[in-house]
């Protein structure tokens, strides 16, 4: 499955979540068509999601698109990978906190993917230690929302070529 294929898949997955959410339809209508790309812009459409909670089928794809493993998403999400297994034969919906988690994991992947180009390019950065983030790897800062925002933020540095 292409990075195309499952970015319609998951804006179809975010469309039936907000349409299945108590979120105001009206204001729904006037937005544009929610693809997963404009997605990220949208704090409202993120919060209606994340109080919905993550579907397992939508996390699925969304693993796809992340450069992280199995083990990386139970730490992240603060499961044991036998729970995670669970969760994918069961179909079950995850927590709003770790709804939360899911979106913040692949909004820095957005980014991420977005700034670089690729995500070989991505991953090797996330494993790198950064002078900017105190010669710490990214990907060890992801562990809590303050760590996540340092790393979107020495993304977007970067993207606009401020290196410090």
């Amino acid at each position: 499955m292409t990075t195309a294929d499952i970015s319609n898949k998951l804006s179809k997955e975010i469309t039936s979540l907000v349409k299945r959410s108590r979120y105001d339809h009206k204001l729904l209508q006037r937005r544009v068509a929610i693809t997963y790309d404009n997605f990220f812009a949208d704090k409202i459409l993120m919060r209606v999601v994340i109080q919905q909670g993550v579907p397992y089928s939508m996390f699925n794809l969304i693993q796809h698109l992340t450069p992280f493993s199995e083990e990386d998403w139970a730490a992240f999400l603060d499961l044991s990978t036998k729970s995670m297994q669970r969760y994918k034969q069961q179909s079950k919906v995850f927590r709003p906190i770790q709804s939360e988690k899911i979106i913040e994991m692949a909004e820095v992947t957005k980014v991420g993917v977005d700034v670089f180009g690729d995500i070989e390019k991505f991953k090797v950065w996330l494993n790198t230690p950064s002078y900017a983030l105190g010669n710490v790897k990214p990907r060890d800062l992801l562990a809590d929302s303050y760590g996540k925002e340092m790393v979107v933020s020495e993304l977007t540095r970067i993207n606009y070529g401020i290196f410090v």
